[in-house]
């Protein structure tokens, strides 16, 4: 029973307008979706969690590529026994109208009530069972089963025509250019504005030198001599004492 879309449902996939849920399963979304001509579609596309693990996406992408007719080859069983190709996993699966292997894949089928639609490519997302004997234990839980949000494909990019590229080209390397010129005008404008805004030096007035005669000498002025005082042998005078010849012996004691 479809159901409305919720918060993070995509609103297109690729060329279909999505318009309602159909299924929800462990690996993924199914969704009600109408093509370009009108017709009903069935939309499956992967969780966020299964889209980021490499294993979980690449078994998605596999059942898809097998069912819409590509890489259908067979493959040896246990003791080399031939075994059954590998798209016979999806026996009944429906007719593959567009698919999507990127990073967010997903796959487009023709809806029909009452019949498998495009879930059925989610089953073999999902890894359990043994290959031999009977299953022992709890089931393998992928790590990834608690991200729940819808893988979204990122927005497509409109490839402009090479004429519109060289027009903007053109256009960068003009403004690019005048833009240069209107650098180099401002610097040569404040160049020249400091240039005007320096006081020039005040030049001073010429040296007159004017020649000074040479000193003239002073004649020297002739000083008295100082008079010479007479020695005490050419004044006659002497000194008292003992004359010669005297005996020391004849003087008288005190």
């Amino acid at each position: 029973m479809a159901s409305p879309l919720q918060f993070g449902d995509p609103p297109r996939l690729g060329p279909y307008v999505v318009q309602a849920r159909l299924h929800t399963a462990p690996a993924g979304f199914v969704y009600l979706g109408q093509a370009p001509d009108g017709r009903a579609v069935s939309l499956a596309v992967l969780t966020r969690g299964a889209a980021y693990d490499a294993a979980a996406r690449d078994r998605f992408v596999t059942a898809v590529r097998e069912a819409g007719g590509r890489e259908r080859a067979g493959r040896r069983g246990w003791l080399g026994l031939p075994g059954r190709p590998r798209g016979a996993v999806l026996e009944g699966a429906p007719e593959v109208l567009a698919f999507d292997g990127g990073q967010a894949p997903w796959v487009a089928v023709p809806y029909a009530p009452g019949r498998p639609g495009a879930e059925r490519f989610l089953e073999p997302v999902m890894v359990g069972g043994t290959f031999i004997g009977e299953a022992h234990g709890p089931d393998f839980v992928p790590y990834w089963l608690t991200d729940r949000a819808p893988a979204l494909p990122g927005p497509t990019r409109r490839r402009l025509p090479p004429t519109e590229t060289r027009k903007r080209v053109l256009l960068a390397a003009l403004a690019l250019v005048l833009l240069l010129v209107l650098v180099t005008v401002i610097l040569l404008l404040l160049l020249l504005g400091r240039q005007d805004s320096e006081q020039q030096p005040r030049q001073l007035p010429p040296t007159v030198f004017v020649p000074t005669p040479p000193p003239t000498p002073e004649t020297p002025v002739p000083q008295p001599s100082p008079s010479q005082s007479p020695s005490p042998s050419e004044s006659g005078q002497s000194t008292p004492g003992r004359s010669p010849g005297e005996d020391p012996g004849d003087e008288s004691p005190l």
